[in-house]
């Protein structure tokens, strides 16, 4: 996959850029934020600047390697309903206001916000949700931020799963997830799980930041480009959440990295096209780490 994408001149890349639908950013609220910041650096290469401004309370570290922004390490929101330590998953929404209201509408709940984000809101406008089912969800309207644009290799953002529960609580987070968002639920090859696709969103890739995606996903099962997320159940012994997925070189190796900065290695899996390790930082949030390991010819 064409992660980095085409240029609009000399060694200017074009923005990644989220339709409705499509999650965009992943950030850690926490309270000790160096602790986080210096276990993320060390084990994935990320450099974390500030984006508050000096003499404003609180901190968001934006991560980004080769400047391209991958997630965020901030201080948890004062007005905002306290949550344990997890990687939150956000997604994109063209209007954060419309999108509160069929939230509700559809029978969850509006925490927090929509919220203006960054100084004068230039950010962007940002809403905590919980769905029906009692798990979290975040909605973004890009302003100036975009979202994730370092995604798909080692250091970057992966994939959020929405790892619901049992069958049961599988199919009542899709009845309410894909009305409210566009999703359109797919199998992508015969007893595969269900994976979310937002129809056209491949096609949006190659017209902007992506241009030879379909030619480098030639050997997927079709559909595969327009694939978003997936909802599935929990893993024995997990729980219900929102599962965060960076990309490393080497899960072997990475699983070490984390015992050695004072993480907790869980559990590991192999599927034939990734190798992951599920880990726990030193401030108590879970995330996995994933290997992209495809089959020969693929």
């Amino acid at each position: 996959m064409s992660t980095q994408g085409t240029t609009d001149g000399p060694g200017t890349p074009v923005p990644r850029t989220y339709p409705q639908g499509v999650p965009c950013w992943v950030d850690l609220e926490v309270d000790d934020v160096g602790a986080a910041a210096d276990f993320y650096a060390g084990l994935l290469g990320w450099e974390l600047a500030d984006a508050v401004p000096p003499g404003v309370p609180g901190s968001y570290l934006v991560a980004t390697v080769g400047g391209l922004d991958v997630a965020a390490i901030g201080t948890p929101d004062p007005d905002a309903p306290p949550l344990p330590p997890a990687w939150s998953t956000y997604v994109a929404v063209d209007d954060a206001d419309a999108a509160a209201d069929a939230v509700r509408a559809a029978g969850g709940r509006v925490l927090h916000g929509p919220t203006d984000v960054g100084p004068g809101g230039a950010a962007g406008r940002a809403v905590l949700c919980r769905d029906p089912q009692g798990l979290d969800l975040r909605l973004w309207q890009a302003g100036r931020r975009l979202g994730a644009q370092h995604v798909n290799v080692p250091g970057g953002w992966g994939f959020s799963h929405l790892r619901a529960g049992d069958d049961d609580a599988v199919a009542a987070a899709l009845a309410f997830y894909v009305p409210l968002l566009g999703w359109r639920v797919r199998e992508l090859w015969p007893g595969s799980p269900p994976w979310i696709t937002l129809p056209g969103y491949g096609d949006h890739l190659a017209a902007t930041s992506e241009p030879r995606i379909h030619e480098e996903q030639s050997f997927a099962p079709e559909g595969f480009a327009d694939v978003v997320a997936a909802v599935q159940p929990v893993p024995p012994g997990d729980r219900p959440r929102w599962e965060v997925s960076f990309g490393v070189a080497d899960r072997d190796a990475a699983a070490a990295r984390v015992e050695e900065l004072g993480g907790e290695v869980l559990r590991a899996a192999d599927d034939g096209w990734t190798r992951s390790v599920e880990v726990r930082d030193p401030v108590g949030a879970d995330v996995t780490l994933t290997q992209f390991t495809p089959p020969d010819g693929a």
